[in-house]
């Protein structure tokens, strides 16, 4: 039987005869990820202090991680970081708070075939909604465009602010 946190796929991007694994990363292997994680979110300092951050706070809180590999690759090429919640709004949902792929491995389907996995893993744990926040700017085109082609729409104006002390 084949582990349903473990899927191989080849696919568009990926070299002829080169497989794509997406699996979930797990303690004590959050540290594969941080790569992937950083080029999204590059304020984070070294892999020790995100393993800590993702294992010790936000894992307890529901966090889980998915991430791609390619084949022979001990590191995750693309990250993507969510959790499940309820709301009176979207009912039962899955939300992305993390979707982040290396340089150097764009263009090549990750970030597409995590949004696949994502939604299968909505669909498996009975959610109604798929949810992700992203931000704006030129330099966000293509994952917007990647969002848009995997079938989300764009549904609300995100308000932030930051509360004093």
């Amino acid at each position: 039987m084949q582990d349903p946190n473990k899927v191989e796929r080849q696919g568009a991007g990926i070299g002829v005869g080169e497989t794509r694994v997406i699996q979930e990363v797990l303690p004590p292997d959050t540290r594969s990820a941080f790569r992937a994680m950083q080029a999204l979110r590059t304020e984070l300092g070294d892999e020790e202090s995100f393993a800590q951050a993702v294992d010790e706070v936000q894992r307890p809180e529901g966090y889980r991680l998915v991430a791609a590999f390619e084949e022979g690759t001990p590191e995750a090429v693309a990250v993507a970081g969510f959790r499940t919640g309820h709301s009176l709004a979207w009912g039962h949902y899955l939300y992305v708070d993390d979707l982040s792929t290396l340089p150097e491995a764009r263009r090549r389907g990750h970030g597409g075939a995590l949004l696949g996995w994502l939604t299968d893993e909505a669909g498996r744990l009975g959610c109604a909604q798929l949810h992700l926040d992203s931000g704006v700017g030129f330099d966000r085109v293509d994952a917007h465009r990647l969002y848009m082609n995997s079938g989300m729409v764009i549904a609300s104006y995100h308000f932030a602010r930051r509360v004093p002390g």
